[in-house]
């Protein structure tokens, strides 16, 4: 998974963003999206079914 300039664009301090944290938002959101596809597909994979994998990655994300 590259990063390149295309595929991510992180607003800089000029872009009127009033935190770090609201430039680099969209960015953890797309990556969050990826993981959890990921997660999902190898879970599926191995057997679990969509419900099962879907209802391990909440419990995962409730004890982070």
């Amino acid at each position: 998974m590259s990063l390149s300039p295309s595929y991510v664009n992180i607003v800089g301090p000029e872009g009127n963003i009033l935190t770090v944290q609201e430039a680099l938002e969209p960015l953890y959101m797309k990556l969050d999206q990826e993981v959890e596809v990921k997660l999902l597909e190898a879970a599926v994979s191995a057997g679990w079914t969509v419900g099962e994998a879907l209802e391990a990655i909440i419990e995962l994300k409730r004890c982070d």
